[in-house]
């Protein structure tokens, strides 16, 4: 499959369905971190005793943590069939990668900016984001 690259203009257009998508991944992020939370505390207390049951105490908030999982997967892939990279979850960043001069670049949009107003190499990174000349 031949490289995604993105204009500015392509990018932005974007940031609205970027960001949606972001949010449902961030709600189902913390989701799994509570019932994850709650599955550690119930194997804790039950440590042991799990033989004694008629029924299995873990079963349902294993299964809820597999829809989650099912659920954030689909929303990466459709980062990923878009051709844009998700780089971090919890501070809503992601890059767009783009030809700037003829040099592969990634467009930088981090949740919360107005518009995609950053670029850096793949190898830079965050930490090395170059303001985008128009």
């Amino acid at each position: 499959m031949a490289a995604k690259y993105f204009t500015v203009s392509e990018a932005n257009e974007l940031i609205p369905v970027v960001d949606q998508e972001l949010r449902a991944l961030q709600v189902l992020k913390r989701k799994f971190e509570e019932k994850y939370s709650q599955l550690k505390k119930l194997k804790e207390v039950t440590y042991g005793n799990v033989g004694s049951l008629d029924h299995d105490p873990f079963f349902t908030l294993e299964a809820e943590l597999e829809f989650l999982q099912i659920e954030a997967r689909s929303h990466i892939m459709s980062f990923q069939h878009k051709g844009i990279e998700l780089k971090d979850i919890d501070i809503g960043l992601v890059d767009f990668p783009a030809l700037i001069s003829g040099e592969e670049v990634l467009l930088c949009w981090r949740q919360g900016e107005e518009k995609v107003a950053y670029y850096h190499s793949r190898n830079d990174g965050y930490s090395g984001r170059k303001p985008i000349s128009e």
